[in-house]
C-alpha cells in the first residue's frame, strides 16, 4: 500500500512536530530564521506563523550545497526525517525544541536581498525604517505575537458582547461630515460636483438611529477616521473602537453591563495581574482636585489636597499675596512619601522649570526639624502652619509636600504631571496591575477662549443633567450657571490611560435644540447639521446611552507596549505619513478634473 503523497509545500507547520512524529518523513516550508554552521554541520531555524523547525544537513545529505547558500529570510521547502535531537541539545523553550529535521532535500521558493532591518532578534532600529519595511518588522518574534494577541482580543470581545445580548451592526464609512471634537477626512464626489462625503469619527449618530430604529442593543468593532496630530495613545488617521449602544437604560445600566466585560477581558489577557473589581465612580471635579487629570493613574497613591488656609496671611508672601489679590486662587499640597531629602526636592524643582514653571514650592519633613518642617517655604509660613499641613496630609517624618498656586483651571495639569512624576520618582506606582474606575459627571459646557463662546465640553449628544429645565434655568442664571452644567457623561480610566467614553444621549429634540442654541447654534443649524438625527427624533426615540472604548489603547496596555503604534498591523507615523504605502500622495490630473477639484499649492515660505 503506498503512501498519500505529500502535499506540495508542507506536511506540517514549523510548530507542529514533536517527538510523537520521530521516524517519519515530512515536508516543511518557511524563512530561514538564522544559519549556523559547526564545523560542517549546517543548523538551519525554519520558522513560518506557527513555530520553528530545526533542520540539519551534513556533509552526506542531497541538500547539503543547497543549504550551504541559503541565507536569513530566503523561503524554503525542506523534506526530510523526523530524529531525536541528540542528548543534551535539548531546546526546552521551543514547542519543537525536542527534535529537528535530517534535510534530504531542499527547494528555494523565494530568495531574500540583504535585509534593511533586522528580524532575527528584538534589536533597537529607527521607527521610519521599521515602518518603511513593515513587512519585515511584522516577521520579529514578539511584533509578531503582539498582532496575534490583539486579534485574540478582539475575539474575546466579540464573544463577550454577544454573550450579553448585543448584536454586531455595520454602519456606513461614506457619511456626512459633522462636528466630533476633531477634523473630518473629507472624500470629494465625483457624482455631485462640489460636495464632499466624510469618513466617520465615529458612528455616533448612526448608532443613535439603530436605536431610535427600535435594535435594543448594537455594537461594533468600528473604525474611525480622525485628522488630528498624532499622539502616543492614539494612532493618526484611524483607529478601531469597541462602540456601543443600549436602549432604555441610565447611566448606571450602562456600568453594570460593561464593567464585567471589561474587566473579565482584562482577566483573561492580563497575565496574572490583579484587574479592579467594583470600578469606583469619581466625580470629574473631585478627579481634577485630587488627581490634577480627569484620566487619573490610581495605581500612584498621592492623592492631592487643597491648603489654601494655611497660606492665607502667612508669612510666604508669594502664596499669600496671590490668595488675597484673588479669590480664585487656590493653593494645592502634593504629598511625596520617602521624598524628603535636598536632593530629591531639588530635583523635582529642576523638573518643574523643564516643565516651563518658575519651579515648585516644597516642605521637607526631616527628624531634625520633624512636623515643623525645612526648607525655605516652612521658613516662611512658620512651625504652626507647617506642622498643620504636616496633620493634614497624614506625612511622616521622611516625606516630602509640594505645592502648587494659582488659578486651578490654568495649573491642574501641571499639578498632575508633579504627582505622576512624584509617583514614578519615588517608585510608589504599583506597575503590576490594572486600576480601573469610571469617571462621572463631567462639565457639560466649557467656555472657548480663542473663539469667546460657550462650547461643548465633550459630546454634543449627551443628557445634560436636569434636561431641558436645567438648560433654561442655567441660560437666565448667566455664564457661570451655564459652565457649571453638569452632563450625563461618563469616562472608563486605567492606569492613566481613558479607555472609554460616553454617555446618556439627549433623544428628545426640543432638549437638544436647546443644547446646541446656548452654544450659538439655530434650530436651522441643527436641522442643517443634524438632520438625519434630529428627524428622527420627532418620531419616538427611546432613552438611551452608550460608550466607545479604544481597542489601540486596550491591547497597548495588555501587551506592555508604549504606545499604540505598537500595536497596529501597518500604522503611520508620527507625522501621519504610510512610509510603506507612499500615503499621502499626490494624484493626476485625470482624477482631479473627474472630482472637479483644482490643487491650490501653498506658497513655501
Amino acid at each position: 500500500m503506498t503512501s498519500a503523497p505529500l502535499h506540495r509545500y508542507r506536511s506540517h507547520t514549523c510548530g507542529a512536530l514533536r517527538k510523537t512524529h520521530v521516524g517519519s518523513t515530512v515536508r516543511i516550508s518557511g524563512w530561514v530564521h538564522r544559519v549556523r554552521d559547526h564545523g560542517g554541520l549546517l543548523f538551519i531555524d525554519l520558522r513560518d506563523h506557527y513555530g520553528i523547525t530545526q533542520v540539519v544537513a551534513d556533509p552526506d545529505s542531497a541538500a547539503f550545497k543547497l543549504a550551504e547558500k541559503v541565507r536569513s529570510e530566503w523561503v524554503i521547502r525542506v523534506d526530510g526525517k523526523v530524529r531525536d535531537r541528540p542528548e543534551g541539545t535539548v531546546n526546552a523553550d521551543l514547542p519543537t525544541g525536542a527534535i529537528e529535521v535530517f534535510a534530504g532535500e531542499i527547494e528555494v521558493l523565494s530568495e531574500a536581498k540583504e535585509l534593511p532591518v533586522p528580524v532575527f532578534g528584538e534589536p533597537e532600529y529607527p521607527e521610519d525604517m521599521r515602518l518603511t519595511y513593515r513587512f519585515l518588522d511584522l516577521r520579529r518574534e514578539t511584533l509578531h505575537a503582539i498582532i496575534m494577541k490583539r486579534l485574540a482580543i478582539t475575539k474575546s470581545i466579540r464573544a463577550r458582547m454577544h454573550d450579553v445580548g448585543f448584536n454586531e451592526f455595520p454602519t456606513p464609512i461614506l457619511t456626512a461630515s459633522s462636528p466630533e471634537g476633531a477634523r473630518d477626512f473629507l472624500v470629494p464626489s465625483r457624482i455631485h460636483a462640489g460636495k464632499f462625503y466624510a469618513l466617520p469619527q465615529a458612528p455616533q449618530q448612526y448608532k443613535q438611529l439603530l436605536m431610535i430604529s427600535g435594535f435594543d442593543r448594537y455594537f461594533q468593532i468600528a473604525p474611525c477616521f480622525r485628522d488630528e496630530d498624532p499622539r502616543a495613545d492614539r494612532l493618526p488617521g484611524e483607529f478601531y473602537q469597541l462602540d456601543v449602544e443600549m436602549s432604555f437604560v441610565e447611566q448606571e445600566d450602562v456600568f453594570s453591563t460593561m464593567e464585567p466585560v471589561i474587566t473579565a477581558l482584562f482577566e483573561e489577557f492580563a497575565d496574572g495581574f490583579p484587574v479592579t473589581k467594583n470600578w469606583p465612580r469619581i466625580p470629574y471635579d473631585t478627579a481634577i482636585a485630587k488627581y490634577g487629570s480627569d484620566k487619573p493613574d490610581l495605581r500612584n497613591p498621592i492623592e492631592m489636597q487643597d491648603v489654601t488656609e494655611h497660606f492665607r496671611g502667612s508669612g510666604f508672601k508669594v502664596f499669600a499675596g496671590m490668595i488675597e489679590k484673588d479669590p480664585a486662587v487656590r493653593v494645592w499640597a502634593i504629598p511625596a512619601p520617602g521624598g524628603g531629602s535636598r536632593a530629591f526636592c531639588d530635583r523635582m524643582n529642576g523638573w518643574a522649570q523643564k516643565e516651563g514653571q518658575p519651579g515648585l514650592g516644597y516642605i521637607m519633613y526631616r527628624a531634625e526639624e520633624g512636623a515643623a518642617g525645612a526648607g525655605p517655604v516652612a521658613k516662611n509660613v512658620g512651625a504652626d502652619r507647617a506642622t498643620a499641613i504636616h496633620k493634614q496630609m497624614g506625612l511622616k517624618i521622611g516625606d516630602a509636600c509640594f505645592f502648587t498656586a494659582g488659578n486651578p483651571a490654568k495649573f491642574y495639569k501641571f499639578a498632575g504631571l508633579a504627582r505622576d512624576e512624584i509617583g514614578r520618582e519615588l517608585k510608589l506606582v504599583d506597575e503590576k496591575r490594572f486600576a480601573f474606575a469610571w469617571i462621572v459627571d463631567f462639565p457639560f459646557y466649557e467656555w472657548n477662549e480663542e473663539e469667546k463662546k460657550v462650547d461643548f465640553s465633550h459630546n454634543p449628544f449627551s443628557m445634560p443633567q436636569g434636561g431641558r429645565e436645567a438648560l433654561e434655568a442655567a441660560e437666565k442664571a448667566g455664564r457661570d450657571a451655564i459652565l457649571g452644567l453638569k452632563a450625563n457623561q461618563y469616562d472608563m480610566v486605567c492606569n492613566g490611560y481613558e479607555i472609554a467614553s460616553g454617555s446618556i444621549r439627549n433623544h428628545l429634540p426640543e432638549t437638544m435644540v436647546k443644547a446646541f442654541e446656548i452654544t450659538g447654534l439655530s434650530r436651522a443649524d441643527v436641522e442643517a447639521r443634524f438632520g438625519g438625527l434630529y428627524r428622527a427624533f420627532q418620531y419616538g426615540a427611546p432613552p438611551h446611552g452608550g460608550m466607545a472604548a479604544g481597542i489601540e489603547r486596550m491591547v497597548m496596555l495588555l501587551t506592555g507596549c508604549k504606545t499604540v503604534r505598537d500595536v497596529a498591523i501597518f500604522p503611520m507615523n508620527q507625522q501621519a505619513n504610510d512610509l510603506l504605502m507612499g500615503a499621502p500622495s499626490e494624484v493626476g490630473l485625470k482624477q482631479l478634473r473627474e472630482l472637479n477639484i483644482r490643487v491650490n499649492p501653498l506658497e513655501k515660505k
